[in-house]
């Protein structure tokens, strides 16, 4: 099977990755070149609030990986990573062979803007508060 080009965004436990996050990254490098992944690139992304609880944790850190793998390991990696404690979700994501280059690029180099985090941010508040219903007297 060919080797193809992927994107993971890894959620983490932010407790365990703000304490050691070299030993955090290593965790989840570790579970991808345990199956022949290659990692190409790999940053933290952000530091987020989640909208609803995720394994009972309200904040997550983001970790950006690329990485070459086969196909047919995916279904290894996926598990393994939901065996660990430290990774709260992952989402793996096939790069088209034409756009691998441009997007490790725009991944390693783009990062949400505080607009965008603030906007993100009001998002979610207003999801959490309650609506007043309007009354009509007629």
């Amino acid at each position: 099977m060919p080797i193809n080009m992927y994107e993971g965004m890894f959620l983490l436990d932010s407790a365990k990755a703000s304490v050691a996050w070299e030993e955090t990254v290593q965790q989840v490098h570790g579970i991808l070149t345990k199956h022949g992944s290659e990692i190409v690139a790999s940053r933290q992304w952000d530091e987020k609030r989640l909208a609803y609880p995720v394994k009972g944790h309200r904040k997550g850190t983001y970790l950006l990986t690329f990485f070459k793998a086969d196909a047919s390991r995916l279904k290894d990696i996926s598990h393994d990573c939901k065996l660990n404690d430290v990774i709260l979700r992952e989402l793996i994501l096939k790069v088209h062979p034409k756009l691998a280059e441009a997007s490790v690029q725009q991944g390693m180099s783009a990062t949400p803007t505080e607009e965008e985090e603030r906007r993100s941010d009001e998002e979610i508040d207003e999801r959490e508060r309650p609506r007043r219903r309007s009354r009509r007297d007629d």
